[in-house]
């Protein structure tokens, strides 16, 4: 049970996403969250939510910062992104 999981983080409530993530754990050992512009401020609640009330086992591995471009040409907007790689250990 070695697979990846990833939920991508929009602008559902928070607990939509905590839901996800408990869900993907009961199918694989690692869950990436991922988010970008406004939505990297939830995905962070989502995770410290998920991490400190409802999986308090799991293990933030990495996270990472980027920038993508979106659109073609004069209308090209750079949006941030997060990934965030969670989790649990091995029983």
């Amino acid at each position: 049970m070695s697979s990846i999981e990833i939920v991508y983080v929009g602008s559902k409530p928070i607990m939509s996403y905590v839901t996800a993530i408990i869900t993907a754990f009961q199918k694989a050992d690692e869950v990436k969250i991922l988010a970008r512009g406004r939505a990297i401020s939830n995905a962070v609640d989502v995770v410290e939510l998920t991490k400190k009330n409802f999986v308090t086992d799991i293990a933030v591995n990495n996270i990472s910062i980027g920038t993508e471009k979106i659109g073609e040409g004069n209308e090209a907007k750079n949006i941030s992104t997060i990934e965030i790689s969670l989790s649990k250990p091995k029983s």
